[in-house]
């Protein structure tokens, strides 16, 4: 009995350690400011405005797919506030409100694994032209980098916006690419 006792307690220290080592990666959206801008965490309740934000279909061009409606999106803010299944890995999400106004204008997003952090960006059509999407992907890279090793993105090769936006964020392309999108990474 006492060793199934001993062998309990060692398991559940194992698994208190494991759990500590999993919380220690595990990086967590929280508000960023910018001069014109805040991205702030991501909740089911942003999903009324961001709609309309996202209901383009133009929108979807180079990132595929079609507008959501409000079931679905709420749906998948649900999915992305419950966090990443995987042990390890973090879904930090974020919405782009304009200071003056508070309207919401985009999404960014990151998912850090193994150290590395793959973002993304959306800025909707009513707002694109007004240097949003750069402000936002460059605020989040900047708050990334100290948090990871690593920053990459995919972008697809005919998005010279996108291109742009990555390249201003700090990122360079690689030549490298996956499922038809460059892949750019932060130097170094």
């Amino acid at each position: 009995m006492s060793g199934e006792t001993a062998g309990t307690a060692d398991g559940a220290r194992a698994e208190k350690s494991r759990t500590e080592a999993t919380r220690a990666e595990t990086i967590r959206a929280e508000p960023i400011p910018t001069a014109r801008l805040e991205l702030v965490p991501l909740e089911v309740g942003h999903a009324e405005e961001m709609v309309g934000v996202l209901g383009d279909p133009a929108l979807h061009r180079f990132i595929g797919g079609a507008p959501e409606g409000l079931e679905e999106l709420r749906a998948r803010y649900a999915r992305w506030e419950g966090g990443a299944p995987e042990a390890g890995t973090s879904w930090c999400n974020w919405v782009v409100r304009e200071r003056d106004g508070g309207r919401l204008v985009g999404t960014v997003q990151a998912t850090v694994a193994g150290g590395v952090a793959e973002v993304a960006w959306v800025v909707g059509t009513a707002r694109q032209g007004r240097g949003y999407a750069r402000e936002a992907a460059g605020a989040l890279v900047g708050w990334l980098r100290p948090r990871v090793r690593g920053v990459v993105a995919h972008v697809h090769p005919g998005h010279a916006a996108s291109a742009a936006v990555a390249r201003a964020a700090g990122l360079v392309p690689t030549g490298e690419v996956l499922d038809g999108e460059v892949r750019w990474e932060f130097p170094g």
